[in-house]
């Protein structure tokens, strides 16, 4: 197995902690540990006792009763506590994947959701979203027609990154019924879920949905605690859970124990941290509105459903990764080029889960 150099994440690493506008972040504003804390009246003294030895390895057993939580058939013996949704990502795709495999990822997607399988020698469909009037939509016929006795896995992502696309409950029910009656495995990247702007759409997890199925979720984008490194995966599969959990031992083995700590705290009040970040993602994607409507000669707004993110293209001639790149050196707004989601066109990402994103868009507006 060799790895491709993952793209976006070496874009990140030149750019994200030198330029003071970061206008393509895709988590949420963060919390500091003393928010947390704050949250329990007796935490901060039970954080100052916390051990600082190894964890268990499948996680905190109390943390994995949380998450459990989360869901109505997934019981805590199915949750995997991770290092972030990547370790989820990685464990899965060397768990159940072996070479010349069949593979159906949505596409664009995460780099991960993709290259790991690809590495493994996997042959690989991407599913690409496509444009709808001011949108995206799902193309079910083509994944329909993309699938052969040899697939061995779906890997879906809703909401999507980096599009904002949510399919609706009906299209989402196709989907579970394909791929149990072609009884293939199903990798849900869930880590934008509860961002919905409206909770009527919120989709249920899919491993609730199906047996075969493995959500993965995180901290890190809609709870707005990136630094905790805390993901997990969940699933009514028993023979892929024992998989993954034994393809850890090669990974990190176990998590932070502050970090486990820090998450208890963070699930027990889920819905403070998320009231606050749906409120900014909201209030952020109307100043986003304004935005493109009256820049609409330069750009192509295409709204999201759901999350923090949306995926516009820019209507003049200049390459996108030229105009993203004069941007940041100009006036220190960064966006994420298309490019690094392999993906033509003229796109870019934009993020709006953070307190500063007005402040960004007006040096953006200078710019232009």
């Amino acid at each position: 197995m060799r790895l491709p150099d993952f793209l976006l994440e070496r874009y990140f690493a030149k750019y994200e902690f030198s330029a003071p506008y970061l206008l393509c972040c895709s988590d949420c504003e963060s919390f500091t540990v003393e928010d947390l804390l704050s949250l329990e009246p007796d935490a901060s003294e039970r954080f100052k006792k916390q051990r600082l030895g190894y964890s268990e390895s499948l996680g905190d057993p109390e943390l994995r009763r949380l998450v459990s939580g989360l869901f109505q058939r997934v019981p805590p013996d199915g949750i995997l506590i991770t290092s972030g949704a990547e370790e989820a990502i990685f464990l899965f795709m060397n768990a159940a994947l072996t070479e010349n495999d069949h593979v159906i990822v949505l596409f664009p997607c995460y780099q991960s959701l993709f290259s790991v399988a690809s590495s493994i020698g996997c042959r690989m469909t991407k599913w690409e979203v496509k444009r709808s009037g001011d949108g995206w939509a799902l193309d079910l016929d083509f994944l329909y027609d993309s699938i052969g006795p040899d697939t061995k896995a779906l890997i879906v992502n809703f909401p999507h990154n980096p599009t904002g696309l949510l399919p609706s409950r009906r299209e989402f029910d196709a989907i579970i019924d394909l791929v149990r009656e072609k009884n293939i495995l199903l990798l849900s990247d869930e880590v934008y879920r509860l961002l919905e702007y409206d909770p009527a759409d919120r989709l249920p997890p899919a491993a609730d949905l199906y047996e075969n199925a493995v959500s993965i979720c995180v901290l890190s984008k809609s709870y707005g605690l990136a630094g905790l490194r805390i993901g997990w995966t969940a699933t009514r599969n028993a023979g892929l859970f024992k998989s993954m959990a034994s393809m850890r031992d090669y990974t990190t083995i176990c998590n932070s124990a502050p970090s486990e700590f820090l998450a208890k705290v963070a699930l027990r009040n889920a819905d403070t941290l998320l009231g606050r970040n749906l409120s900014i993602v909201r209030h952020n994607l109307c100043i986003l509105d304004e935005f493109f409507a009256k820049h609409s000669h330069l750009f192509d707004w295409l709204k999201p459903k759901a999350g923090p993110i949306a995926f516009p293209r820019i209507r003049w001639g200049t390459d996108v990764e030229d105009f993203c790149i004069d941007l940041v050196e100009k006036k220190g707004v960064l966006l994420l080029p298309g490019k690094y989601y392999d993906y033509p066109g003229g796109h870019f990402r934009i993020g709006f889960g953070r307190k500063n994103m007005p402040e960004s868009l007006e040096r953006l507006a200078e710019y232009l």
